[in-house]
């Protein structure tokens, strides 16, 4: 990605300017792992081996920051999944509020937050879907803006513990089956009846006065076309154990939109990478024009402050403590897992094999730092705008 961006950075600033949260993005994926970021010489006490290990941006759109970011997440969360079943959802907007997300993403985002969790919240308190009132549901929600080909798709994982939380401290399995949540099409129709009276209510009151589809005609139009048709609730397939449901939810936790894996060649004037063919693991390679190819990139750079994945119910940080102890004697769990406690060191040497001190070379030698470079002030590398 970094590539991308040195190579048709000119052109595409040429035409379009930055705001502040896509600047600070591209300087710090343009930087990472190089000198510009400062780093330590890193030398072998046996072989005499060095070498230059240089710092991370750690923007979390920097597709290998993101990688790393996700295993540090996976690892945090070890000692909170509970031993039922989950199921993963997926909410999704119509493309036709693809233009006010333009102009207000900060206001689309948080309405698609919380109408998601107030739906499914109200599903979980009811009690034809979990035998009890008012329980308590235990949900995680990460945001995502693409497709593949990095087109604006906006939509959130929802990824759901198939039960809840009694008033009285018991865990109330779901009434159809122990692995079953709701109905999609009734969730679809609540979450198209939350979202539509907000975005009513925000064009009424005025906050949302750059909408580009905010006058009279655009506007009524675009309210018969949401109001048309269903919109997307997606129920994939039940996730298994604690362990594989946290783990698949780690898959969609600190991705951004195209990893480095998937760019497959830059040429004078086209990025080549590779999409999904189908749901059988296919794969085709996308060509883009490179000014295009960095435009859709900087579509997905979310604005300053945003939190891209949010928990709720059981899990939300205002009541973890207590709820989440209670779901844990509820369902007789053991203490918390000593795994979530080690250090990062030894998480990198059991989950990835690797001990991060080692030489690389002879393989017995200890590194130890020799010098340090310092970071250079990246602020002002392109303007900006807000």
């Amino acid at each position: 990605m970094a590539d991308a961006l040195r190579q048709f950075g000119a052109a595409y600033l040429s035409r379009h300017a930055l705001n502040t949260a896509q600047a600070k993005a591209w300087r710090g994926i343009v930087a990472c792992r190089t000198a510009a970021l400062g780093g330590q010489q890193l030398a072998c006490d046996k072989c005499g081996h060095s070498h230059w290990q240089y710092h991370s941006c750690r923007n979390r759109h920097c597709p290998p920051c993101g990688a790393r970011a996700k295993d540090a997440w996976l690892q945090g969360r070890l000692a909170e999944v509970l031993p039922v079943p989950s199921a993963h959802l997926v909410f999704t907007l119509p493309h036709s509020l693809n233009g006010l997300y333009g102009m207000h993403p900060r206001w689309v985002i948080d309405t698609l937050f919380a109408c998601t969790a107030q739906t499914l919240s109200e599903f979980a308190a009811n009690p034809k879907w979990m035998g009890v009132a008012d329980g308590t549901p235990a949900f995680s929600l990460v945001l995502h803006t693409w497709t593949q080909d990095l087109q604006r798709h906006i939509h959130l994982h929802a990824v759901m513990a198939c039960g809840v939380l009694d008033q009285a401290g018991q865990w109330s399995l779901p009434t159809r089956k122990s692995y079953f949540l709701f109905p999609v099409h009734a969730l679809s129709k609540v979450f198209r009846g939350k979202f539509m009276q907000a975005l009513a209510r925000a064009h009424h009151k005025g906050a949302i006065e750059r909408d580009p589809q905010g006058q009279n005609a655009a506007w009524q139009t675009r309210q018969q076309q949401l109001y048309k048709h269903d919109w997307v609730v997606y129920a994939k397939t039940p996730l298994g154990g604690p362990a594989q449901a946290l783990e698949y939810l780690s898959r969609y936790t600190h991705r951004t939109a195209i990893s480095n894996e998937r760019i497959r060649a830059i040429n004078t004037d086209e990025v080549a990478f590779t999409v999904r063919a189908n749901d059988k693991g296919g794969k085709r390679l996308e060509r883009l024009p490179g000014e295009e190819f960095v435009r859709r990139f900087m579509l997905h750079v979310l604005p300053t402050g945003i939190k891209r994945i949010r928990h709720y119910g059981v899990l939300a940080s205002s009541c973890k403590g207590v709820k989440l102890n209670a779901a844990r004697r509820a369902l007789q769990m053991p203490a918390a897992n000593p795994q979530a406690m080690e250090s990062a060191q030894g998480f990198m040497a059991r989950v990835a094999k690797m001990e991060v001190g080692l030489c690389p070379c002879c393989k017995v030698g200890r590194l130890q730092v020799t010098a340090v470079l310092p970071g250079q002030a990246l602020a002002g590398e392109h303007n900006t705008s807000a």
